[in-house]
């Protein structure tokens, strides 16, 4: 009997870190899911690809030769899961064009389709895209559909349908248990001394004691005095506490209808740089990853001579972006998934809202107080917040935090294993169910560093080309 074929469709190939965790994070759950469901390794395929599956120089030419490689995948496949990705954004994009062409080809095929914790704009009826997704998602191979964000306008998107919608958590939420540390692996036991080496041991500690109860006590020789060099507590004691500082491109701004210019974000964190200092707090700045982004970093340390010891400037696998997080005590951050993951490794955050997103997650999370809005994006309105959240920690609802998997197993169980009388893991048995993340490797390394590469030399043809136009 063959495997079962589920493929897989993220924003894989995103530069944003960010979205490297949530693919990671779904392949763990839908791993879990399956075993969970009773299928051993042998039993299941996952194909993970990018959900822009549908090319963009087919959408643009409508050549039918280049929809080949869908039509492979999606024909292939005996279901098709959308894990995480910002689906249903038609306002400034035209990423819905590209989702409505693959519900028609799973259409075509007859594969079901699971959308699990989507990103979703607010529906508008007077928007003839917005309309055409919604026209889109009527056919009956739609299953299911849950989203991390609106789920109000998830719900008039399937107006007039029986597909379930749920508001579930961000996969990134399970990122510690993903990316939890290999166990050390148990010390080998300390062979036995023989009875003449014990006996000869014992003698010399007996010898030791009789010769010193015979010397005379330091403290009566000598005045006290005290050590002048820290001890290990000490200097742990004084350790200032670390923040992350987490920053963004000059555009996303402007693309979201904020008046912020590239300065007004400098000074923001200059400003905020000061602060912390004043307030005696160390702080590193880096970013989730976006080529972009580094571009704004890098600018911001040559200008103003920060310390490279406080930035890193690139950030190319999660397993980079993890390190810098879980060094810190804190967090301040433009790009969501900082604050996600923070979230999940347990550490405060403090999100700067520059979308709705942003808001939606701190909210889900039970600390709405800790998303800014723009107009409050000063050192002396986010600092006092950041200080807040450190002083409150971070407490998780586990039945929220698990609503991810559960509506996963609904799902993925209603399609490849509808007898199953099998019930969803408990959220402590997530640690055993969800297989580990292991690190990427120097190859798998070069392979997102030269991607990066290819995509920013793409953009930078592009701006350059726009420039001689002008």
């Amino acid at each position: 009997m063959s495997p079962t074929r589920i493929l897989l469709l993220t924003n894989r190939d995103s530069d944003n870190v960010g979205d490297q965790i949530i693919e990671a994070t779904v392949i763990s759950i839908v791993k879990g899911v399956m075993k969970n469901l009773g299928f051993t390794a042998d039993d299941f395929v996952i194909s993970s690809r990018a959900a822009g599956i549908i090319s963009k120089r087919y959408m643009k030419t409508r050549d039918e030769e280049l929809l080949k490689p869908a039509r492979d995948a999606i024909s292939a496949a005996d279901l098709i899961i959308f894990g995480g990705a910002p689906l249903f954004n038609y306002k400034y994009q035209n990423f819905y064009l590209r989702t409505i062409r693959t519900l028609e080809l799973a259409q075509e095929y007859g594969v079901p389709v699971i959308f699990s914790s989507i990103g979703v704009e607010a529906f508008d009826p007077t928007n003839k895209k917005c309309i055409a997704l919604k026209e889109a998602l009527a056919v009956p191979v739609v299953r299911q559909i849950t989203t991390r964000d609106d789920v109000e306008s998830l719900r008039k998107y399937v107006e007039g349908t029986d597909i379930p919608v749920a508001h579930v958590a961000d996969p990134a939420v399970l990122a510690d248990i993903v990316y939890r540390k290999k166990p050390e692996p148990a010390p080998a036991p300390k062979p036995v001394p023989s009875i003449p080496v014990r006996a000869k041991r014992k003698l010399k500690r007996i010898l030791r004691r009789v010769v010193a109860s015979a010397k005379p006590s330091a403290a009566d020789s000598a005045p006290a005095v005290s050590s002048s060099k820290p001890t290990e507590s000490t200097v742990a004691e004084t350790k200032p506490k670390r923040i992350g500082l987490v920053v963004t491109r000059a555009g996303i701004f402007a693309d979201n209808g904020i008046e912020f210019s590239e300065s007004d974000q400098r000074r923001f964190w200059l400003d905020t740089m000061a602060m912390l200092e004043e307030r005696g707090y160390d702080y590193k700045l880096f970013t989730t990853g976006h080529f972009s982004d580094e571009v704004f970093l890098d600018s911001l340390v040559k200008d103003k001579g920060i310390p490279i010891a406080r930035a890193a400037v690139t950030v190319n696998t999660p397993d980079e972006l993890l390190r810098e997080l879980r060094a810190c005590d804190g967090v301040i951050a433009y790009r969501l998934h900082a604050s996600i993951t923070s979230f999940a490794l347990g550490i405060p955050s403090v999100g700067l809202s520059w979308n709705f997103k942003v808001p939606y997650f701190y909210e889900s999370v039970g600390y709405p107080e800790r998303a800014i809005a723009s107009e409050r994006w000063t050192a002396a309105d986010v600092v006092p917040v950041i200080e807040a959240a450190m002083a409150e920690g971070v407490n998780k609802d586990y039945e929220f935090l698990k609503s991810v998997y559960d509506t996963l197993f609904s799902g993925i169980g209603s399609v490849v294993a509808p007898e199953s009388g099998a019930e969803p893991f408990a959220f402590d048995d997530l640690w055993d169910g969800l297989p580990r993340q292991v690190a990427i490797g120097p190859k798998g390394y070069r392979e997102r560093v030269n991607r990066k590469f290819r995509r920013t030399y793409e953009n930078y043809q592009k701006l350059a080309l726009k420039a001689q136009k002008a």
